[in-house]
């Protein structure tokens, strides 16, 4: 696959198959209350050379690739991990992505923090540990969150993927900015590790979280998707649902 295996940063050892996810149990009345008194929010960084933009569509799957990589590095997964109380806490509230675009000196200072970096295709996305909402770390406050609006370039073709691989379907009729669209992404390539058959998930981690980023309706019935159905704070209205994401096992339209 282009780009290569999600890469961790910071010392963590490569994603395999010795750490699991487990299983997440949530309370909606319990997340409201965290979140409305301290909201944490997870931070997406994609990479936006003035010269080179990236493809709109590689960077949805970088996106998803990165996310998953972050929930599945040791430095999460570990209970001593340095990322485990920070991904916790995140997941025990409202679970939020920030999408922030950077180029040049600014990119290069997002690399001092711990992270995950995922490339496919023309596009390179980072993923850092969770954080306050409103108190993101100096490397990442003054990155632009709105605006990122990419598009596939005339001649585009989407890197080949093993059957393994999770497809992504945003869903037709709810424009997008590549910002809203790779957070939405990033949240089904989550869904997906959490709630989707262990041996799917399995075989996708084996060969490197391969991810296809298509525009489409569902093909696979609910008890194999997962569908992501948006909080409606930006963009489209509460309970949209943007995406959904499966094993379809091979190159479906």
């Amino acid at each position: 696959m282009s780009g290569g295996a999600p890469t961790p940063i910071g010392g963590a050892t490569p994603i395999g198959a010795t750490t699991s996810l487990g299983a997440v149990v949530r309370d909606d009345a319990a997340q409201q209350r965290l979140d409305e008194a301290d909201p944490w929010a997870l931070s997406l960084v994609v990479r936006t050379e003035r010269a080179q933009p990236p493809a709109h569509s590689d960077v949805l799957a970088a996106a998803a690739r990165a996310v998953a990589a972050l929930l599945l590095d040791p430095r999460v997964t570990d209970p001593d991990g340095e990322l485990h109380e920070a991904v916790a806490r995140w997941r025990a509230g409202r679970i939020r992505k920030i999408a922030r675009r950077a180029r040049g000196t600014r990119w290069e200072r997002t690399g001092a923090l711990p992270h995950v970096e995922a490339r496919v295709g023309s596009a390179v996305v980072r993923v850092f540990a969770p954080h306050p909402r409103d108190a993101a770390p100096a490397e990442l406050a003054p990155l632009q969150v709105g605006g990122l609006d990419l598009a596939d370039p005339q001649g585009w073709a989407p890197p080949h993927v093993p059957p393994s691989a999770l497809t992504v379907r945003t869903s037709p009729g709810v424009p997008m900015t590549t910002g809203k669209a790779a957070a939405q992404v990033g949240h089904a390539a989550q869904l997906a590790l959490e709630r989707l058959d262990p041996a799917a998930v399995a075989a996708w981690r084996a060969d490197g979280l391969p991810v296809r980023v298509v525009t489409g309706t569902p093909v696979l019935p609910a008890g194999e998707r997962v569908d992501v159905a948006d909080g409606g704070f930006t963009e489209v209205a509460p309970g949209t649902v943007t995406a959904s994401a499966g094993f379809e096992g091979g190159e479906r339209p």
